[in-house]
């Protein structure tokens, strides 16, 4: 787990005297006594500086992890805010639950889920996190404490959604979760050759409720886009229960250098494409390691070595969404630099309840870079150039290097935003991309 006060990408860094950290432990107290302007923290998986303070304090929020109830017939979970996805599936699978709205890691705070407004692999069926969030209670600076939801301050709960963590401190909130039948998922996976394929398969799969593919982000020419592709949804009932992994290995130190790098990416790559069958193959898994692959590696965030990684995520509406990713994965494939994990899916029709939710219609591509100074900061930014010349978005919780314009580019509703912002909050991410002090 990442050492309180920093993020998952270990980029920017940030000197550990620069803020000064205060456990939040009772829903029920005000917010603690601060100097300057503060930011909540869960649990630090966000990547680059949405969740970082510098010159600031954090309320690290961790100590929030109680449940407050569970109606276990009707699916409906209240929990503190800083109780993680891990702890919840702990408690609800057992009993014939589970989250609608699930991203790459179970290691996120549910605080943490409301503020980035996460997505999964089903958002064209579910959405994301925020649209499974009937309400939430929002402590403010000047001591208000309030109950926010679709009906009741809905702008403010609009605002929250998404908001970064910068309209207050949520303390609790009160989950909808959904009925599975067991741990299993049924899935088919297939390799495909080039990005067209990826746009024919995922059309031809559309009524999977999970839908992902990995990239090849070294393959160029006839091979740019080659992958491999995973569809499927819960297991039904009768299925057997599958058996989670129990070994969970850990990368114990940093190496000094970065292991992510061209000769082992092509490696891996080869590998990985050539070993998934061509033709579809049917399994059944458990849920751990289909929803959560690199939990299973603590520290992997360590493999990037000292300088850390940059991980960049994007979304490019439907009308040139085709062109606009080839065009990205070959600047990427030119470029040498990229990841093992290269995600690339399709979000459905619906916009986020948020003001700044991110998951809107289009295509998103997401990877890691580790982080190579200017060079990689270059290659980004020619990224974000694709990206808003098609009209889409880039993530904030994936990001540590946006430029303002880029931000207001992404979010239209950015000026509606501001007027739910405590103004005793803030972060490093914020002023990065406004320019305010």
């Amino acid at each position: 787990m990442p050492a309180a006060g920093t993020s998952w990408g270990r980029y920017p860094k940030v000197a550990e005297a620069s803020q000064r950290l205060l456990h939040v432990r009772d829903r029920a107290a005000p917010v603690p006594a601060f100097q300057g302007r503060t930011l909540p923290y869960g649990n630090g998986r966000s990547y680059g500086d949405s969740c970082l303070n510098p010159g600031g304090t954090l309320l690290c929020t961790r100590g929030l992890d109680h449940f407050i109830c569970f109606d276990a017939d009707a699916g409906l979970l209240e929990c503190e805010a800083g109780t993680t996805l891990a702890e919840i599936l702990a408690l609800v699978v057992p009993q014939g639950w589970f989250p609608p709205v699930t991203p790459g890691t179970r290691f996120i705070t549910v605080g943490g889920a409301i503020a980035n407004d996460v997505h999964g692999k089903n958002h064209a069926f579910a959405g994301s996190f925020g649209d499974h969030v009937l309400q939430l209670e929002l402590l403010r600076s000047d001591g208000s404490r309030l109950v926010c939801s679709p009906s009741n301050e809905a702008g403010l709960f609009r605002a929250t959604m998404g908001g970064l963590g910068l309209t207050g401190l949520v303390t609790r909130a009160m989950l909808q979760l959904r009925r599975i039948h067991g741990t299993g998922m049924e899935i088919e996976t297939r390799r495909f050759d080039r990005l067209a394929d990826f746009f024919a398969i995922s059309a031809e799969t559309a009524g999977s409720e999970y839908r992902v593919a990995w990239v090849d982000c070294l393959a160029r020419g006839a091979a740019l886009g080659r992958g491999v592709y995973t569809h499927g949804g819960h297991a039904a009932a009768g299925v057997p229960e599958m058996r989670a992994r129990r070994a969970r290995p850990s990368v114990p130190v940093t190496p000094p250098f970065s292991l992510v790098n061209p000769a082992s990416l092509r490696a891996f790559n080869t590998i990985y494409y050539r070993r998934t069958p061509a033709r579809p193959r049917r399994s059944i898994v458990h849920y751990d390691p289909f929803f959560y692959p690199l939990d299973g590696i603590a520290d992997w965030n360590r493999l990037y070595g000292p300088r850390g990684f940059l991980q960049y995520q994007c979304v490019v509406p439907p009308a040139g969404a085709e062109a606009a990713t080839a065009e990205m994965l070959d600047r990427i494939a030119a470029s040498g630099q990229g990841s093992f994990l290269v995600v690339l899916k399709q979000f459905g029709d619906r916009v986020g309840r948020g003001m700044l939710s991110f998951p809107r219609p289009g295509t998103t591509l997401a990877m890691d870079f580790p982080f190579r100074g200017p060079a990689t900061l270059a290659l980004l930014e020619s990224l974000d150039r694709v990206v808003m010349a098609a009209g889409g978005a880039v993530y904030p919780a994936k990001d540590a290097r946006m430029s303002p314009e880029m931000f207001a580019a992404s979010f239209p509703a950015l000026s509606a935003f501001r007027e739910y912002i405590d103004p005793r909050f803030s972060s490093g991410f914020w002023r990065r991309v406004t320019g305010e002090a």
